[in-house]
């Protein structure tokens, strides 16, 4: 069964998904999430009994409201054993520091690697939770996030309180 829940964040609707154990997906718009659950069954959670979803809807609100700086969710990553390596070094980027693409590529040895991370980036199904927006350009500057909406990771930079330029 796959249930989901709406949070009201800075960034717009948030909707997380959990598949009853664990965090399945993040969407950062609704249409896509209008898009995954075209032909699924979804439950919305409207009774909140889905624990898990519960916990992730207050983990968000801590983070955008209470100072809450890292997720203890458990999540769950579907993707190539690259992307998974991927999406475990960007959760080792701590609230308020980024880090260049390049410096990802440099950190798993494989310094050519940077379109590679930035499409591992890409297909993060849990963006926020897995902090994808925490990987800037080398200049500092903003790349892409959730395809080309750089207005959602400037949000989430300047909420952590980092420098970057646009």
């Amino acid at each position: 069964m796959i249930y989901y829940g709406f949070y009201d964040s800075p960034l717009g609707k948030l909707t997380i998904v959990s598949n009853g154990e664990k965090i399945t997906n993040l969407f950062l718009t609704t249409e896509k999430f209008d898009s995954f659950r075209s032909g699924k069954t979804c439950l919305f959670d409207h009774e909140k009994r889905c624990n898990v979803l519960q916990n992730a809807i207050r983990q968000l609100h801590e983070y955008f409201h209470e100072g809450r700086k890292e997720f203890d969710l458990p999540l769950e990553l579907i993707g190539t054993d690259f992307q998974k390596r991927i999406w475990d070094k960007l959760r080792d980027i701590p609230f308020g520091k980024v880090c260049s693409y390049q410096d990802i590529a440099i950190g798993i040895g494989q310094k050519n690697a940077v379109r590679a991370i930035g499409q591992a980036n890409k297909a993060n199904k849990l963006p926020i939770l897995i902090p994808c927006h925490r990987v800037i350009g080398k200049n500092k500057k903003l790349t892409g996030y959730a395809g080309t909406k750089t207005e959602l990771k400037a949000i989430l930079l300047t909420h952590e309180k980092v420098l970057f330029q646009e």
